[in-house]
């Protein structure tokens, strides 16, 4: 979660050279960074350095990133005509710097460790389009949704498409497994989610290379984790809002990822090891189970601490 990102001094020295969108663009940096985070840390995967909202780019939307403040989208999607004025992109042509990111981190690393590709999923990259950036109610979004139901399964058709391109061109260049983050899903209810976004992930997943392993993740979602499994994924992402072991039990017969909150890595490293013994206690050695956090790593946290946690997984688990 967040493997290369500002926590980590390599990452910052090579973001002092490029803006975050042109570090996404060169894929001789952002396997960098890719490769450098594997090594400092001593993760069992690599996640390739990129953003979930990439896609939009090509789409026509006016995506920046304020530093301080996250990305934000200007030419917002509101209207039937705001998605009338979308373009379907050839992902090849307009995101094929991804997939040369995947092929360089997959020569640097010579099958030592898995490479991981990933996607935002169509209601969170659809969500930050509506909403123009970060949102705490999603009235936009949600307004969308119920006042105008047939914009709104147009453009996440459009989304869907787009996303499952995106992911099987990872697959094409040697990702070995993908990863859908739903990060905002979390702001639905059950019947909204079946009604308007179940449909569209469950179309992504179904249209992947088959073979290829899925995690689906979101947060904030645990009145969700069985309509997020009927719309598909080999793992389901369990936040630490949840019990591992509770959560695994109403999921069944898929793996689970997760789930520590990152905050806990600025405790001291006995709270840390603790914390990891606990959550690999409810795992119970079952198969299926991915070590990771609930969410992603916070900017201010220490890197000692981060191989705290990587050592004491590597340990407890061996055990």
């Amino acid at each position: 979660m967040r493997q290369a990102g500002r926590y980590l001094p390599e990452y910052r020295r090579v973001r002092d050279r490029f803006s975050f969108l042109d570090l996404c663009r060169n894929s001789d940096a952002a396997a960098q960074v890719t490769v450098d985070t594997v090594r400092r840390l001593g993760v069992d995967a690599a996640i390739i350095f990129a953003d979930i909202l990439l896609p939009l780019i090509p789409m026509g939307a006016d995506l920046r990133y304020e530093k301080g403040d996250g990305p934000r989208i200007e030419r917002t999607v509101r209207t039937a005509a705001d998605v009338d004025a979308l373009h379907s992109v050839s992902v090849e042509e307009s995101l094929g710097f991804i997939a040369e990111t995947v092929r360089l981190v997959r020569k640097e690393l010579e099958n030592q460790v898995p490479v991981i590709g990933f996607a935002g999923a169509p209601f969170t990259v659809a969500s930050y389009a509506i909403e123009g950036g970060g949102s705490r109610n999603y009235v936009a979004t949600k307004s969308l949704m119920h006042n105008d139901p047939q914009t709104w399964h147009r453009f996440m058709d459009l989304v869907a498409r787009i996303t499952a391109d995106y992911l099987n061109m990872q697959i094409d260049a040697g990702a070995h497994a993908v990863q859908l983050f739903d990060s905002w899903v979390g702001c639905l209810s059950p019947g909204d989610y079946r009604r308007f976004v179940l449909p569209y992930s469950q179309q992504v997943i179904r249209a992947l290379r088959p073979g290829t392993p899925v995690i689906h993740f979101g947060t904030m979602t645990g009145s969700l984790l069985t309509d997020m499994r009927d719309a598909g994924g080999d793992v389901i992402g369990l936040d630490w809002r949840v019990q591992l072991d509770e959560a695994w039990k109403r999921l069944g017969d898929v793996g689970v990822q997760g789930n520590m909150d990152p905050v806990l890595l600025f405790s001291n490293a006995q709270t840390i090891r603790d914390a990891v013994r606990d959550i690999l206690r409810r795992a119970n050695g079952r198969p299926g189970h991915i070590f990771n956090l609930g969410h992603g790593i916070l900017p201010e946290t220490p890197v000692d601490n981060v191989l705290t946690l990587i050592d004491a997984v590597h340990e407890y688990g061996s055990a």
